[in-house]
């Protein structure tokens, strides 16, 4: 199995330290930088990952007194069980951070909101769409939801209990294409977690890392990612990935966006509110629209 060589995402730039790339779980990817010289944390979701290590650079730029961010790019899940409990589990190896900054789905922060847990709570950014992420030059020639009926086609989906809200974003959006053109997809029948392994395959946790992986090793046909994944996918591995955008960009009207919120935990500490304030600023809209993503309407 080709692994892929997942470009450096950090901060604060590269230290001395010796990067291996090996076959290590997704999670690892999602883990950016020290925690224990970190003046600033942040847990996010990851479906933005390479906008928000951008907008994260800027600000340590900005900002050199920082010293070292750590921040993590993970399904929300794994965010609030680093925040909830202080830390996480990683085989024996246990990473402790307290964040003072807070992105993900607004039914998320919601919640943390709800209860007293942050001091603030906006929309933060939305997608643009989705996209079906497919090997370069489309070899199977897949471009519309018709297409993914073909028993030649393995389509790779986001796990429905680890990463549920993405997954139903994802199968809803389906759905709806395919009731415009008249048909049923059958594969999306199944009980959860049952899916047919020659038609359906879904990822562990981390579909953002997972879906290109499994498209590169030939596992997955198609990938339904959303448009921004799909674009940072095929400009850092150019040779590998092309994506479409199934039943054309117009048919995306029938899928429904992916909203996300930013908290500021608590009073922020010493650079959280300095954060917060630099996220809705017009440099990061920018950083944001670069990779195809967009404030709130």
């Amino acid at each position: 199995m080709a692994w892929l060589k997942w470009p450096s995402e950090l901060a604060t730039g590269l230290n001395s330290s010796v990067a291996f790339y090996e076959q290590i779980e997704s999670l690892r990817l999602d883990l950016h930088g020290d925690p224990t010289k970190a003046k600033l944390v942040v847990c996010s979701d990851g479906n933005h990952h390479m906008a928000l290590a951008q907008t994260l650079q800027a600000f340590a730029r900005e900002n050199p007194a920082v010293e070292e961010i750590f921040y993590t790019t993970t399904p929300p899940r794994i965010a609030l069980q680093i925040m909830q409990s202080g830390g996480l589990q990683i085989g024996n190896f246990r990473l402790s951070a307290k964040p003072h900054v807070f992105i993900s789905p607004p039914q998320v922060l919601d919640k943390l909101a709800a209860a007293g847990e942050l001091s603030k709570n906006e929309p933060f950014m939305r997608s643009r769409g989705v996209v079906l992420l497919v090997p370069k030059e489309n070899p199977k020639r897949i471009t519309n939801i018709s297409d993914l009926m073909r028993d030649d086609v393995r389509l790779f989906l986001s796990n429905p209990v680890t990463e549920s809200i993405s997954y139903q974003i994802y199968t809803d959006c389906l759905r709806r294409l395919a009731n415009v053109r008249g048909i049923t997809l059958d594969f999306l029948s199944h009980p959860l977690g049952q899916p047919n392994p020659k038609k359906l395959i879904y990822g562990e946790s981390i579909h953002h890392r997972e879906a290109p992986q499994m498209v590169a090793d030939g596992r997955a046909d198609a990938a339904l990612v959303f448009y921004h994944l799909g674009l940072r996918y095929q400009r850092i591995f150019p040779d590998i990935f092309d994506f479409v955008w199934p039943e054309g960009s117009l048919g995306n009207q029938s899928c429904d966006v992916n909203n996300f919120n930013c908290g500021l935990m608590g009073d922020g500490g010493a650079w959280g509110g300095k954060l917060y304030q630099f996220l809705f600023s017009d440099a990061v809209t920018e950083i944001y629209r670069e990779h195809g993503l967009m404030r709130p309407i």
